[in-house]
């Protein structure tokens, strides 16, 4: 698949996903009409093993496409779930901060407001372009030197201290989680399947001897409108970060607005 499909409005990219498979159906369907059916032996069991293939080759790829379907939709809703999580430590962190004593909490919780700014406005636009930004190592840098400088004095900052260590470890994790999502697609091979298996199904569709061809050729454009719509998901979902439907940085602005707005 060209990269640039990814970043076509889905009102473009589904009509040209369906109506290229329609396309194919309409051309492919007369052409073994007048060319190729013509020059077989016109006999009804040939009808009857056709439709016993297309059963066969149907069954493989609905199993195929299904379980690809699933795992495409697993990785969109675990890169949600991590981008959630992310943005959970991020507001857990920072009120863990403000039981730090001046000047490390004014410090610190600057250097993690500036952190989600970042992911908001600089990061997020790379991911939906499918780069991995690097942008928030520097303020993490800082942050990690200012943080590890602390030295707690009592019990209780000594526990909070800890506790504020275990937060921005979830928060470190849940960040190269995420890095990790931008790159998240399907394996080349498997878009062959995908797309292979497609104009497979709808050419041995093109074998049965049906005397009214409209009446075919109807049939055959369903068969191929619902292909389409179902590539057509794997297609939406394909890339967590872009696209409309596109994971978008909703929980970090959440987390900014309510509770790190200077």
């Amino acid at each position: 698949m060209l990269e640039s499909l990814f970043d076509l409005p889905l009102l473009i990219a589904g009509p040209i996903i369906v109506g290229s498979l329609c396309l194919y159906a309409i051309v492919g369907l007369s052409f073994v009409r007048r060319y190729v059916l013509p020059r077989l032996r016109s006999q009804d069991s040939y009808s009857d093993f056709t439709g016993a293939m297309l059963q066969a080759v149907m069954v493989f790829y609905g199993l195929a496409v299904a379980l690809i379907a699933v795992s495409v939709w697993q990785s969109y809703s675990d890169a949600a779930r991590i981008s959630s999580q992310e943005a959970s430590a991020a507001a857990a962190l920072y009120r863990d901060l403000s039981g730090y004593a001046e000047p490390a909490r004014s410090q610190l919780q600057k250097q993690l407001r500036d952190y989600v700014n970042q992911i908001i406005q600089q990061a997020w636009p790379m991911q939906q372009r499918g780069q991995i930004p690097t942008g928030g190592v520097e303020i993490m840098n800082r942050f990690q030197a200012m943080l590890m400088n602390v030295e707690p004095t009592t019990e209780g900052q000594k526990i909070l201290h800890a506790e504020t260590l275990s937060t921005y470890n979830q928060l470190i994790q849940a960040r190269r989680l995420r890095l990790d999502a931008v790159q998240a697609r399907l394996p080349g091979v498997l878009w062959f399947i995908i797309i292979v298996g497609a104009f497979i199904n709808l050419s041995l569709s093109f074998f049965f001897r049906i005397e009214d061809a409209w009446f075919q050729q109807i049939q055959v454009i369903f068969l191929a409108a619902f292909i389409g719509f179902v590539i057509f998901m794997i297609f939406t979902f394909d890339r967590p970060f872009r696209g409309e439907l596109g994971l978008r940085p909703d929980s970090y602005q959440l987390v900014y607005d309510h509770l790190m707005q200077p």
